[in-house]
């Protein structure tokens, strides 16, 4: 805006104008007739009219003059009138040239003070300071106060937003009440929870992870993979946890191709992350690559230092490859790097009792129960241990533990069912069993060996619906595989064959390395007079079987942290038999069997040696009377007619999960 303009005039004239166009009131023109006191070729400079208002004072400049002569006389005796006009354009000026200013939420208090401070140097009447002031000078100090008024130049208007976000202290808290609510399977609170936090901090890559893993509880994996997409492009790309979850999530719906492109997107993003390099290893070893597998361990390892998880995936890898002094070696160093790791503790202990060496695994044993005294899978491992050493009061004791601190666990409650139908009656066992199932409807192991108990007692039908039940949850896991062949048995000895040679070739759809399945099939068709199929089908065994290689150069091995209790259910129900053993009708005996195989020679309940006392260790850590561990059942009388009856009505309706389901 052109803020000073000149007109020719005989006499001297200032023109004022208003100092903004955005103003209401229009401009104004104030012609003032002086008489400079100098000759016609200087100028008296006359500093800024200051309105006392807090609106901008309007820029206040001379106009050229005309060339007249005016003697020396004139210009003295008109000082005065020159003053009292002055004085007269102030008053104008005030009274006209009201700036409203904005309204302002924050006021700049430091800005004020500058001003006010210009302003009373200005006007303290200094003719030495006033006579170097140019009209530039007076102009830019103008607007420079004009401006800093402007809300535009205000940051705290910008940042005043910034009040309606919470504090970072209640992530942490929002955090910890979802991981509550969703332990407690209160998922759709947790859920709310989460999403307000993605809301107000969507840079925080914590929400989308714990988000994630609470929808993949739930199945829905779709909606998991749609958030870590979204975290990823949020964090942009350099949160390591959210890549390391979604390839944890493609892993298990089986996109292995995909699951590695994240984990390497994982260390990519942070090369230190124990996790991604972990995680990728237990992919290349469930597909095989036993050399890729160890050259990632290597690398995590060397970028992240020495690691309890790293360690004991390389001890089990030693194990596989029949390596026990290098595995004792690598356990050793695991429980170095975390004393109270208790997956290490339970691997070695599970490494000396399948050596046999007792007393050892014990003391194993113990060392996981202090480590971790609330850990489910220590006492139950512990207890199968004790159970299949023929130490029944020990074994009932620690599985009875192990449900007093972990009464929503399955598990534990299944084993101690098939205890109790070996050791004790059927219907403990279906009691204990009944309660296991409304923990957990969709714990396939609980239904599978609920199903073998009651074919051992003639009940067929009632077996039949509860392998049916196992497949209804999930047809493609390797406990479906276990069922379907448990059931093929079933109807092989009934003299169904062909509904056993179907279900057995279900089993193998899903699990083809399982050779159970191979030799059960092949003795149904040798018992059959097929000596020629039965060779066939132990060919296709050898034929498709994938060869695992191994180098023995490399003394360190795999870890994989999956869940100690399947491999002990396995010894429990006995599905997986050794390799040309001959299944037989005895209790205990059957590869669908849920019996112990007891060590005579190592039978006696003498203790470890080691001086722990199991009991005082029960009172003092657990808060737990010894003598009061019995089982609460609750009441459940119409848990299983209605789980029996909605079983049948699925197998009537849809045959989808048993490819060839056998017409009974």
């Amino acid at each position: 805006m052109n803020m000073f303009s000149s007109s020719p005039s005989s006499s001297s004239k200032f023109t004022l104008f208003s100092p903004s166009q955005n103003l209401n009131s229009s401009r104004f023109h104030f012609i003032i007739n002086l008489k400079t006191p100098h000759s016609s070729s200087k100028h008296r400079i006359l500093p800024p009219i200051h309105s006392h208002h807090e609106s901008s004072s309007p820029a206040l400049q001379e106009k050229p003059q005309n060339s007249g002569s005016q003697g020396e006389d004139n210009e003295m005796e008109d000082g005065d009138g020159f003053d009292e006009e002055i004085i007269k354009a102030k008053k104008s000026l005030e009274e006209l040239l009201v700036v409203r200013r904005p309204v302002m939420e924050f006021y700049d208090e430091e800005a004020a003070g500058v001003t006010a401070s210009a302003e009373a140097r200005i006007g303290s009447g200094s003719s030495g300071k006033l006579k170097e002031l140019t009209p530039s000078s007076g102009i830019d100090e103008g607007l420079s106060r004009f401006a800093k008024k402007m809300p535009i130049f205000e940051p705290l208007r910008v940042e005043s937003s910034s009040e309606e976000k919470p504090l970072s202290v209640n992530l942490d808290l929002a955090l910890y009440r979802a991981r509550i609510l969703a332990r407690n399977y209160r998922y759709e609170e947790a859920e709310e929870i989460l999403r307000k936090c993605i809301s107000y901090w969507p840079e925080d890559g914590r929400p989308y992870v714990a988000l994630g893993k609470t929808l993949s509880k739930q199945s829905k994996m779709n909606e998991a993979r749609a958030v870590y997409e979204k975290g990823c492009q949020a964090t942009q790309g350099e949160n390591s946890y959210i890549w390391q979850c979604w390839a944890v999530l493609e892993t298990k719906v089986g996109n292995t191709r995909r699951a590695r492109e994240l984990f390497d997107a994982a260390t990519v993003a942070d090369k230190r992350h124990i996790a991604a390099w972990h995680g990728w290893a237990v992919l290349e070893m469930k597909q095989g690559n036993i050399k890729k597998a160890r050259n990632l361990l290597g690398k995590g390892l060397k970028f992240c230092g020495g690691n309890e998880y790293i360690y004991q995936t390389l001890a089990l890898l030693e194990v596989r490859a029949k390596r026990y002094e290098q595995a004792r070696y690598l356990f050793r160093q695991a429980t170095k790097c975390n004393p109270r790791s208790c997956a290490s503790w339970l691997a070695w202990a599970q490494l000396e009792a399948q050596q046999e060496n007792n007393r050892a695994a014990r003391r194993l044993f113990e060392k996981a129960v202090q480590a971790s005294p609330k850990n489910r899978f220590a006492w139950h491992v512990w207890g199968v241990f004790e159970a299949n050493l023929g130490n029944v009061e020990l074994a009932r004791k620690l599985l009875k533990v192990g449900h007093a601190v972990n009464p929503r666990d399955p598990v534990l409650l299944q084993s101690l069912a098939l205890l109790e139908y070996r050791y004790s009656t059927a219907n403990l066992a279906r009691v204990l069993f009944r309660r296991a199932s409304e923990l957990d409807p969709r714990h396939q192991p609980v239904w599978i060996a609920w199903g073998w108990m009651e074919w051992k007692e003639g009940n067929l039908a009632t077996a039949r619906d509860l392998y049916q039940k196992a497949l209804s949850i999930d047809s493609t896991t390797e406990s479906a595989a276990r069922c379907l062949q448990a059931w093929g048995v079933l109807e092989q000895r009934v003299g169904n064959l062909s509904a056993a040679r179907r279900l057995f070739r279900s089993s193998l759809n899903i699990n083809s390395q399982s050779y159970v399945t191979w030799m059960t099939w092949a003795s149904l068709e040798e018992d059959q007079g097929n000596s020629v199929r039965a060779e066939e089908i132990r060919n296709l065994y050898f034929q498709q079987r994938t060869e695992i290689v191994d180098d023995a150069s490399w003394i360190m091995g795999f870890l994989d942290i999956i869940d100690p209790a399947i491999d002990s259910i396995k010894r429990l129900l006995n599905i997986e038999k050794a390799k040309g053993s001959s299944a037989t009708d005895d209790r205990g005996e059957n590869e669908q069997s849920g019996g112990y195989s007891s060590d005579p020679a190592s039978g006696s309940t003498t203790g470890s040696g080691s001086g722990f006392n199991l009991d005082e260790f029960i009172r003092e850590k657990l808060s737990l009377d010894p003598s009061k561990l019995e089982v609460q059942l609750g009441p459940s009388r119409v848990a299983y007619s209605k789980s029996a009856k909605s079983a049948a009505n699925m197998r009537r309706s849809d045959n989808k999960n048993v490819a060839a389901a056998p017409k009974l």
